[in-house]
């Protein structure tokens, strides 16, 4: 590979509280609007209940709450990305998302040492972009808490 090309990943793009968050595009499934959630009994507080997304039923995890943010009102512009990650599929629940982009591994460094409190490790990395910044999810980190684990885990 010569020096001038760069590699480069694919990334959706999506906020919540003004911040830009990044995950790698193959994991997801599809966006779509917030329909019907159908509250479950004795969930984790930040599991918003099920939903049915093209004939699956699928649990929606609110990452607002899950990042220990307020909970917002859901509107047009509120949006359930669907991933498929391990052999499971989950719907994450964000404020709005309609971006996709090419990040180059140059523009992406590792998180600062001094985030490395309990959101921090749901960091994968930092891409500057411009004047732009995108807070590259660890959606395993995300997803590793073990009472989320069984959540839709087909073993």
């Amino acid at each position: 590979m010569s020096n001038l090309q760069t590699l480069t990943q694919p990334y959706i793009l999506f906020e919540l509280a003004d911040t830009t968050y990044g995950i790698p595009s193959q994991i997801v499934q599809q966006m779509e609007m917030i329909e019907q959630i159908t509250p479950v009994p004795n969930t984790l507080p930040f599991v918003e209940g099920v939903v049915f997304s093209r004939g699956q039923v699928i649990p929606a995890i609110n990452l607002r709450v899950r990042f220990g943010l307020n909970k917002a009102t859901y509107d047009l512009r509120t949006r359930l990305i669907v991933i498929n990650t391990h052999h499971r599929t989950l719907g994450l629940i964000v404020d709005t998302a309609r971006e996709f982009l090419e990040i180059s591994e140059q523009a992406i460094q590792p998180p600062p040492e001094g985030i490395s409190h309990v959101n921090g490790r749901y960091l994968a990395g930092i891409a500057t972009l411009g004047k732009r910044v995108v807070l590259i999810l660890n959606v395993e980190e995300l997803l590793a808490n073990h009472q989320l684990s069984a959540i839709n885990n087909p073993s």
